[in-house]
């Protein structure tokens, strides 16, 4: 019997394709005084990941080329340009969906040969020399986040498909609840133990590239059995 399964791939680009955090490493480098404060302010849930994200690049002091030199330096999971294609053999297609900045991105997967992957993130402008501005395309009304993750895992489920996220932290918990399996990196396996949430936890692309016969052939995710409640006596 054939028991295999329609997938769609959403996977989370800084801390999860990449070894490093694109925006942090940018501000650890280029930024100017009080981009810190508005990480701060972001943990401590006082401002959304839109203000911080779009406050933190107007801080950013550095010209196209140096920021491309920059990019040029940093590295993606060895594992996935294999995992890509695996995935694109099984008939599963990835949309990169992002928090991060869509310049970044784009420069980092063409320096992979991976630049044909579509992409939902935050859109980085060159206001001058050294300055940039943000703006987010993919953000909604009643989301604090610059990309609305839950509404592309709304625009995945319209095709008919499952949901699988992959990804690594708090931008992520949101869309987690709603998809149909995680694999989970980092704090994401925190928040999906304690929310119930099925999911599997990977540390690299190598682990994820293991799992997905299973994910086609119907075995992941798992049947969750559920105990009867035993009956009361009194």
């Amino acid at each position: 019997m054939d028991h295999s399964v329609s997938w769609n791939i959403l996977c989370d680009f800084d801390g999860t394709i990449t070894v490093e955090d694109v925006i942090d490493s940018l501000l650890d480098r280029f930024g100017r005084p009080g981009w810190e404060i508005l990480e701060r302010d972001w943990r401590a849930g006082r401002i959304g990941s839109a203000e911080c994200m779009a406050g933190q690049v107007s801080l950013l002091d550095v010209t196209r080329a140096e920021m491309d030199a920059h990019l040029h330096g940093l590295h993606i999971d060895h594992g996935f340009p294999a995992f890509v294609t695996e995935a694109s053999r099984l008939g599963m297609p990835i949309r990169v969906v992002s928090d991060g900045l869509d310049y970044a991105i784009a420069s980092i997967l063409e320096r992979h040969g991976l630049n044909s992957l579509p992409v939902a993130a935050n859109h980085l402008n060159m206001a001058g020399d050294r300055e940039w501005r943000l703006t987010s395309p993919f953000r909604q009304p009643d989301c604090r986040s610059g990309t609305c993750k839950c509404a592309c895992v709304a625009e995945s489920r319209a095709t008919g498909r499952k949901t699988l996220l992959i990804g690594d932290g708090a931008s992520d918990f949101c869309a987690a609840d709603t998809v149909d399996f995680v694999f989970a990196k980092n704090r994401l396996i925190e928040h999906c133990r304690a929310a119930g949430i099925p999911y599997v936890p990977i540390a690299s692309f190598d682990e994820a590239l293991e799992l997905l016969p299973a994910l086609a052939d119907g075995r992941l995710p798992p049947e969750i059995v559920v105990a009867p409640t035993p009956a009361l006596t009194t």
